[in-house]
């Protein structure tokens, strides 16, 4: 994005290129395609475009159309250098076409962390730390993160005997198991 304006015609070409790709991974979680499935979806509708746009830029440098050592040509090269990472999705079932996930996670990370510089006692960070895990690992699991504290504390002596069933991405199964026999 950052060379966009300097090669306007270029950069749209990429960006519009690689919004097709998320197009179609869209496509892929909206049909709900297992990941068999949606690799040889992205296969059959990914793969073309992503080898044209490959060839492309590969043609960019080596007929020099564009200077290797111009904004755009770095981010080419960049491109190529990190080109069977970038393209994992079209090799292995289930891999995602970005690190999005990763990245909010290590930016919430490093925000606790600069946060943490606060805490008066080892112990307040520590505590701290435990919740920002908490909080993360619902957030991660679609929970809200008070509801499920709510829950642990009015169901403590369950959560006691069999802590597994009480984690971030089980616990509303094992709450509705409990709920069951009181409805019947």
């Amino acid at each position: 994005m950052e060379v966009a304006e300097n090669f306007p015609e270029e950069c749209r070409y990429v960006l519009e290129t690689l919004g097709g790709i998320w197009h179609h991974d869209a496509l892929a979680r909206e049909q709900k395609l297992s990941p068999d499935e949606r690799l040889r979806f992205h296969q059959e509708h990914s793969g073309p475009p992503m080898k044209t746009l490959h060839d492309w830029m590969e043609a960019q440098l080596e007929e020099r159309n564009t200077e290797p050592n111009s904004g755009l040509g770095k981010a080419i090269r960049y491109m190529l250098r990190h080109w069977t990472p970038l393209t994992l999705f079209l090799r292995e079932p289930g891999a995602p076409i970005d690190n999005n996930l990763v990245e909010r996670i290590l930016k919430k990370a490093i925000l606790h962390r600069k946060n943490s510089l606060f805490y008066k006692t080892l112990n307040g960070a520590r505590v701290g730390d435990l919740f920002m895990s908490l909080i993360h690992s619902c957030e991660l699991n679609g929970a809200n993160p008070f509801d499920y504290l709510t829950e642990l504390l009015r169901h403590a002596e369950q959560l006691k005997r069999n802590p597994a069933e009480w984690m971030p991405w089980n616990y509303r199964e094992t709450l509705a198991r409990l709920a069951r026999p009181a409805a019947a």
